[in-house]
């Protein structure tokens, strides 16, 4: 068993596909090593949970009921995972829960009843390692195509991908800066086993 109890993940960039104000369940793609990671972690017993700000509810572009449907969905692909949380404010709304604001993380940790310092939090940008480190958890930065330069050089911990930053807590809190695929180099390459 891990000593890392759960990982939280961000949603929308991380697990699967960034759609913006996505409401349409159909519209889920897992992001490549989706399925790959979250096994290794249930397999070692470490429990799973998403964190994600949505906006777009607080907008009226779409309804807690549309990401409701997301989530079954992606319990469906990816899933089941132990505990959901939803940040539905905008960014002015001066809430405790959206990220970078450490809300959720607390509020998952807690449903899981489980101490902030034995969870790891991974997303896409900083505000979701912002709060796991305003929580008290160990954050990885997995970058994408809307990750800013600063971002991953604030970072504690930076992977380059869903898979790698998952491997290099399996045998505990992340070690390291930059977090490197395990591997071997041609298998990291071509997509190899993992």
């Amino acid at each position: 068993m891990s000593p890392v109890k759960a990982v939280l993940f961000d949603r929308d960039g991380t697990l699967v596909e960034d759609v913006p104000y996505n409401g349409d369940p159909h519209r889920v793609r897992p992001v490549q090593g989706a399925r790959e990671a979250l096994a290794l972690l249930r397999a070692r017993g470490v429990r799973t949970g998403v964190v994600t700000n949505q906006s777009g509810v607080a907008r009226g572009l779409i309804t807690e009921a549309d990401v409701h449907r997301v989530h079954h969905r992606l319990d469906e692909l990816l899933g089941p995972f132990d505990v959901f949380a939803v940040c539905p404010h905008g960014p002015g709304d001066g809430c405790r829960c959206r990220k970078p604001e450490p809300g959720m993380v607390l509020w998952a940790a807690g449903r899981l009843c489980t101490d902030p310092g034995d969870l790891v939090v991974i997303g896409d940008i900083g505000a979701d390692v912002e709060a796991a480190r305003r929580a008290g958890a160990h954050g990885i930065l997995v970058p994408t195509a809307v990750t800013r330069g600063e971002e991953v050089a604030a970072a504690d911990h930076v992977a380059p991908d869903l898979l790698t930053a998952v491997r290099a807590v399996l045998d505990g809190v992340p070690r390291g800066r930059v977090l490197a695929d395990e591997r071997p180099i041609r298998d990291a390459f071509t997509g190899g086993p993992p």
